[in-house]
């Protein structure tokens, strides 16, 4: 999948009005998430996705000096994603689970079942509900 394709499809199924709120929205996701999973499976699931998206993913580990694999939950998750996005948490729990389903979608493959299982069953839910659900 190529980036404009990827955001494109965020955008359309979160309903925002612009590329650019899509592009917000899949930094403050991923970024948060790179921040939860263990670094070795956020530059896996780095590595297949389109190079600007896969970086958020890395950004943490990099820029915010505490490497990732941090322990938190649905609440603090969606408190980080709502930080970062400027959307209040039930709007970010949306985007969240927009793009996470279209990063599963993406990837296709078992690094997103690694990372469905490296997470507690509260966020684990959020990944698995989609933009439908």
């Amino acid at each position: 999948m190529r980036h404009e394709e990827f955001i494109g499809q965020v955008q359309n199924r979160a309903r925002l009005s612009g590329m650019g709120e899509a592009e917000r929205a899949t930094r403050a996701v991923l970024e948060t998430l790179g921040e939860r999973i263990p670094e070795g499976l956020a530059d896996n699931l780095a590595a297949q996705l389109p190079h600007e998206i896969g970086e958020h993913l890395r950004r943490t580990e990099v820029y915010g000096g505490r490497g990732s694999g941090e322990r938190f939950g649905r609440h603090d998750f969606l408190e980080r994603v709502a930080a970062r996005s400027g959307a209040d948490e039930p709007r970010s729990a949306y985007l969240a689970r927009v793009v996470l389903e279209v990063t599963d979608e993406a990837t296709q493959g078992a690094v997103a079942q690694k990372v469905r299982d490296s997470l507690p069953a509260d966020l684990r839910d959020l990944v698995g509900a989609g933009h439908t659900g």
